[in-house]
C-alpha cells in the first residue's frame, strides 16, 4: 500500500524485457500493488507491453515514466549495466525504486545509489526476489531460533545452459555479460543471508567464448569458522540445489532453490521434517509486497534486504572477480 493512502501501490515498470513481463504478471496475483505505467526507449515497445498486460499509461522514454505523477514506485527491469543510470533517474524524480539484481555493475555504483536514496529519504531495494519467498522466510525463522546449532557449511549452485550466442546478454561484454553477475549473485546472496559478510574469498573463474566469465567457483570463509561453497555457470544445467549444514541439523532445499520450493530439515538425531507450501505464480510478487509493506510503514529500506547488505554482496562479487584475475 502507498504510505498514508490505504490504496495499492502504483507501479511504473522501466523496461519491457522478460523479467519485466514476469514481474507484471505476478503482481496481478497480489493486492498490494498495481502496474499503472510502463516506460521503454520507444513508443512501439511501450505500447506492445501495455497492450499485453492492459497497462493504461505508456511512455516512450524512461524520463517520461519517472516523471509520471501517478507512479509511486519504479521497478527497474533493464539489464544491469543500465541499473545505476536508470535507478538514479527514478530517485532524482522522487520515486521509490526497486532495482533488479545484480543491483549494479560494481560496489562503487551501489554505494552511489544508496547514498543518493538516503540523502533524499527515498525507498530503495535490490529485487533479490528469492529472499522473500515463503521457504526462505521459514529458513530464516529456523536460523533465528538456532535450530541448526552452530553453522558449519553453506552450499549453493546455479547453472543454466545458454546457446553460445555472442549477442546474448550472458555473453556480450557490452551488456555486462558473465555468469557471476547474472547467476552467481543468487548463491552469493544466499550465503550472505545465512552467514553474513565473508572474511576470506577464494575464487576460480573460467571464461566463456566471448571472454566474459562463464563459470565461477567460490569459497567464502567467515570469522566463525563457517564456510560457503558456491558455483555458477552459463554453460550447463546444474542441479540448482542449496543446503545449510549446522552442528545440530541441516536444511536441504529442493531444486530449483531460487524459486518457490520446499525443503527438508534433518536433525543430527531424530526424524526429518518437511516444509512445503502451495504456491501460485512465479514468486516475484513477494518482493513487490515487501516494497508496499515498507512504504506503508514509512521505511526507506527493507530490513530483509538492507542496502548495507546489498553493497556488501556487490563488494563480494567485486572481490571474486579480482581474486580470479
Amino acid at each position: 500500500m502507498s504510505a498514508g493512502t490505504g490504496r495499492p501501490l502504483r507501479w511504473g515498470v522501466l523496461g519491457t524485457g522478460r523479467i519485466a513481463a514476469d514481474f507484471t504478471a505476478d503482481l496481478a496475483l497480489t493486492g498490494s500493488g498495481t502496474i499503472v505505467a510502463v516506460g521503454s526507449r520507444t513508443a512501439a515497445s511501450a505500447d506492445r507491453f501495455g497492450d499485453r498486460f492492459g497497462i493504461p499509461r505508456r511512455h516512450a522514454s524512461y524520463e517520461a515514466l519517472v516523471a509520471d505523477p501517478r507512479v509511486d514506485a519504479v521497478y527497474v527491469a533493464t539489464p544491469h549495466p543500465a541499473h545505476h543510470a536508470n535507478a538514479t533517474l527514478a530517485l532524482e524524480a522522487g520515486k521509490a525504486v526497486l532495482v533488479e539484481k545484480a543491483f549494479t555493475m560494481n560496489a562503487a555504483q551501489a554505494r552511489e545509489l544508496v547514498a543518493l536514496a538516503r540523502a533524499k529519504g527515498l525507498f530503495l531495494m535490490e529485487a533479490m526476489w528469492t529472499r522473500f519467498l515463503p521457504h526462505m522466510r521459514e529458513i530464516r525463522r529456523l536460523l533465528d531460533e538456532g535450530a541448526l546449532g552452530q553453522l558449519v557449511t553453506v552450499t549453493a549452485d546455479l547453472g543454466e545452459w545458454f546457446a553460445p550466442d555472442p549477442t546474448d546478454r550472458l555473453f556480450a561484454p557490452e551488456l555486462g555479460g558473465g555468469a557471476l553477475l547474472d547467476l552467481g549473485v543468487y548463491p552469493v546472496s544466499f550465503a550472505s543471508m545465512v552467514l553474513g559478510r565473508p572474511s576470506r574469498i577464494v575464487a576460480l573463474l573460467e571464461p566463456a567464448f566471448t571472454g566474459v566469465d562463464g563459470q565461477a567457483s567460490i569459497l567464502l570463509g567467515h570469522e566463525s569458522g563457517a564456510q560457503a561453497l558456491l558455483n555458477c555457470t552459463s554453460g550447463a544445467t546444474s542441479p540448482v540445489r542449496a543446503a545449510i549444514v549446522g552442528t545440530e541439523a541441516r536444511i536441504e532445499i529442493d531444486p530449483v532453490w531460487i524459486g518457490p520450493a520446499g525443503f527438508t530439515l534433518t536433525p543430527r538425531t531424530g526424524r526429518p521434517t518437511r516444509f512445503e507450501e502451495p504456491h501460485v505464480g512465479n514468486g516475484l510478487r513477494h518482493e513487490a509486497d515487501e516494497v508496499a509493506r515498507c512504504l506503508a510503514e514509512g521505511l526507506t529500506e527493507s530490513p530483509v534486504m538492507s542496502l548495507d547488505e546489498t553493497v556488501s554482496i556487490m563488494e563480494t562479487l567485486d572481490a571474486v572477480l579480482a581474486e580470479a584475475g
